[in-house]
């Protein structure tokens, strides 16, 4: 089994780990009521998604 010889520096451990960052979140707004939403899912304010509505909101005022 291969045994490394020499121990990682901080900086080579660093650079190979600097694409495992996460990613912002994509956002999308909702054409039914123009609020920010994620794509591919309901939205939270209004509760339509493909032009239908799928979950009913009640707003608590």
């Amino acid at each position: 089994m291969a045994v490394p010889k020499y121990r990682t520096s901080r900086s080579k451990a660093r650079m190979r780990r600097s694409h495992q960052k996460l990613a912002p979140q994509k956002v999308s707004e909702c054409p039914h009521c123009h609020e920010p939403k994620l794509p591919h899912r309901a939205c939270p304010h209004c509760g339509y998604y493909n032009g239908m509505e799928v979950v009913s909101v009640t707003k608590n005022e």
